[in-house]
């Protein structure tokens, strides 16, 4: 982050899809301030345990007393082992262990908010192709968190990883307010590497135009202006071609529903890029 060390929070379950997404979130803000977030809902505890627990305890009160005990304490275990993982990649972490309710997504939004982090970190599995994803954490957090959201994939191929180190930031402009918010916030958490805006337009058409970068127009003849999927389509395959480290882009500020039936830029580019996904909401705008 220019000037100074990104303030970074982090969804971690300890599964591999996290802890990658640690070390990737450690390559593009090096020595931020990280917060390693686990949250929890009973009865967390293995099957195993829980018959283990039942056999043990005279009542139900009891029982669920003892599952909320080994429940947290496995939850700050796995909190742990993400501090850890993230000191070993150089940021300066803490663990925060948050009892759920349900509704994950919104509470770690939440969170963001809380915390006045600059950015939040998930991990997603295998977004790809038309598998939907509304309904899983992650999509959730996209959707709701009014922060900027970097969405990681796991996995990242060799040559995908690579790019994290040193790569350019490519972002989606069409010279609209979500495209200038999306510019703004690649600047500001990604000052110190090449930031590329990367306009969609068909041959012959308008050219947007930003103060300060050159935009680079990709010609797309007989796309249709409303598919947001031919548009992330192309985005995504400008980003491969320039071994980018990350695709930023605006949301539009759409309802959950929405976007799932309209099919936004946002959100086929979190389907189709196989590299780290920065969403970023428009200041005041409505959640995507």
């Amino acid at each position: 982050m220019t000037g100074s060390a990104a303030r970074v929070i982090i969804g971690f379950d300890g599964s591999p899809a996290a802890s990658a997404a640690i070390d990737v979130g450690a390559k593009l803000f090096p020595g931020a301030q990280a917060w390693i977030v686990h949250l929890w809902e009973p009865p967390f505890a293995s099957e195993t345990l829980r018959r283990r627990l039942w056999s043990g305890t005279a009542n139900v009160d009891e029982y669920v007393e003892a599952v909320e005990r080994e429940g947290a304490r496995e939850a700050e275990r796995v909190a742990a082992v993400g501090v850890t993982l993230a000191a070993a990649a150089g940021w300066r972490a803490e663990a925060m262990v948050e009892r759920g309710y349900g509704g994950d997504g919104v509470q770690f939004a939440q969170l963001a908010e809380k915390l006045d982090a600059d950015v939040v970190v998930v991990a997603s599995r295998g977004l790809g192709g038309t598998r939907a994803v509304l309904g899983s954490v992650s999509d959730m957090v996209v959707h709701y968190a009014q922060r900027p959201v970097l969405v990681v994939p796991h996995p990242l191929l060799t040559a995908e990883s690579a790019a994290v180190a040193d790569g350019p930031v490519v972002t989606g402009w069409d010279g609209s307010s979500d495209a200038e918010a999306a510019l703004t916030a690649a600047r500001a958490l990604f000052g110190d590497r090449e930031i590329e805006p990367v306009a969609v337009e068909d041959r012959g058409g308008p050219h947007p135009e930003t103060a300060g970068d050159t935009v680079t127009v990709l010609h797309h003849d007989g796309m249709l202006r409303r598919s947001g999927r031919a548009i992330a389509g192309a985005l995504t395959a400008y980003a491969r071609t320039r071994h980018a480290a990350v695709l930023a882009v605006g949301s539009r500020g759409r309802s959950a529903v929405e976007e799932m039936l309209l099919g936004s830029v946002a959100m086929a580019s979190l389907h189709q890029a196989h590299r780290p996904v920065l969403i970023v909401h428009r200041a005041g705008g409505s959640p995507a």
